[in-house]
């Protein structure tokens, strides 16, 4: 066993006040009481619960039990997002960044029944340093999308994170593959090869991993508010040590770095329209130009994957994409049509290989010294009936968009099976016949080639 030693204003200010101040499975249906149209908080859903998938399925399993008890989309995304930095740290950890899309059908709900990106790339975190990282984003950038579209309290979300750190979690395989990919470099940070290449031999499938320190600072965002991580003591504690593994973060950059909402990129589908992550993720330009592409031939896979290519080389000013780090992805569907599709990365597997002395964090890789991977999410949906149609969330370094775009026109057409070039890996959750509409119409898909798992039901 490896070891280490209320509710919330959906504002942008109340975002500013808080952080100032503090492969795949199916579940079957879940029964127990509903008490006036909602379950009473810790019962269970009588019927469909809508459903998760991921690339890792500790996370999923999370997210499930989230919905399961009456959560919505955001809400167990929230969880989901919380327990990656946990279970699948070498792409999503605390030191991770990315960006999300969020909808909710209904001209009450916040973006008045159109998606919404919550963008939280990832920044650098100061000038000096001989392993360059990044400023955590990955809180800040959940807790906005909690307090904008949740509907349970931030910190309940972040407690099975902090209990899964506490008391150990069983290793995935797909934390495992990412281990092997790397496990010599890790071994140089003694942080880093005490949980993850214990005694020289790395983790293995099924073996426990306790995280005592990462714990703990998820406890301190539990407790004290995510602000704590950006402004307080905590964010002073990761300065320091982010100093001692060369990471050269400050405390003033990371009192800086704040998520924001963003217009997504529009196209349309049919009847349904498509939205897709803004700029600067260019990936979800990527994805669009290669669903336009098999829009216009749906058997071109190569031409599409050409076009993804193409249009996100020339959003970075060059002709050709250099290699680009890895990434991870999830979809989460509640059962009133609410979804939240997100792209996450530490700029490079395991990022800076190095964890933050006493915090648990495994530090991201700054942009400034890395490229930036493609983040690509899409959400479908029809204006004119309120209704969700699908999402898709993908990964796979330069491959990313084209699964994104191929997964998605499968989706839409009816057969909701990720696909895409190697390495791409594609998440995806699709309603035939809308949601709300018919629950029975829905299909939610982890990649096959993965490691992941999907649930729902």
């Amino acid at each position: 066993m490896a070891k280490t030693g209320s509710n919330f204003i959906p504002t942008m200010a109340a975002l500013a006040l808080s952080t100032a101040m503090g492969g795949c499975s199916t579940v079957g249906r879940v029964k127990n009481a509903v008490i006036g149209g909602e379950p009473a908080q810790g019962s269970l859903l009588t019927g469909y619960i809508g459903g998760a998938a991921a690339d890792e399925p500790n996370a999923v399993v999370v997210a499930r039990d989230v919905l399961a008890r009456g959560g919505n989309a955001a809400d167990a995304a929230t969880a989901l997002g919380f327990m990656l930095p946990v279970t699948l740290p070498s792409r999503a950890s605390l030191g991770a960044g990315g960006a999300c899309l969020a909808y909710q059908p209904g001209a009450d709900s916040p973006n008045k029944g159109a998606p919404e990106a919550i963008m939280f790339l990832p920044v650098p975190g100061g000038a000096g340093g001989a392993r360059p990282a990044a400023v955590p984003m990955l809180a800040r950038g959940l807790y906005l999308l909690s307090a904008r579209y949740g509907s349970r309290p931030f910190a309940e979300m972040v407690g099975p994170a902090e209990q899964a750190a506490r008391l150990g979690h069983k290793v995935s395989r797909a934390l495992v593959r990412d281990i092997a990919a790397v496990n010599g470099p890790l071994a140089g940070d003694a942080q880093a090869a005490a949980l993850f290449v214990p005694g020289g031999a790395p983790l293995a499938e099924g073996q426990t991993l306790i995280q005592s320190d990462l714990g703990g600072s998820i406890a301190q965002i539990r407790t004290v508010g995510v602000g704590d991580l950006y402004q307080g003591l905590l964010a002073h504690k990761i300065a320091d040590a982010s100093v001692a593994v060369g990471g050269g973060i400050t405390v003033d950059a990371l009192r800086a770095s704040l998520p924001s909402l963003a217009s997504p990129i529009m196209q349309a589908a049919g009847s349904d329209q498509v939205a897709f992550l803004p700029s600067p993720a260019d990936g979800g330009a990527a994805m669009a130009a290669g669903l336009l592409a098999l829009s216009q031939n749906s058997a071109d896979q190569q031409g599409a994957y050409v076009a993804t290519l193409n249009t996100a080389a020339a959003a970075r000013g060059g002709a050709s994409l250099p290699a680009l780090p890895a990434s991870t992805s999830f979809v989460v569907v509640d059962r009133k049509g609410g979804a939240v599709a997100c792209a996450i990365s530490m700029g490079n597997l395991f990022g800076t290989g190095r964890i933050a002395p006493g915090t648990g964090i495994v530090l991201g890789a700054s942009p400034a010294a890395r490229p930036a991977p493609l983040y690509v999410a899409a959400i479908a949906y029809n204006a004119n009936i309120g209704a969700f149609r699908a999402a898709v969330a993908a990964s796979g370094q330069n491959a990313a968009a084209a699964s994104g775009a191929i997964t998605l026109s499968s989706a839409l057409s009816g057969t909701a099976t990720p696909s895409g070039p190697e390495p791409g890996r594609a998440n995806v959750a699709a309603c035939g016949r809308y949601l709300p509409g018919d629950p029975a119409s829905c299909r939610i898909s982890a990649d096959p080639r993965g490691y992941g798992l999907a649930s729902g039901g």
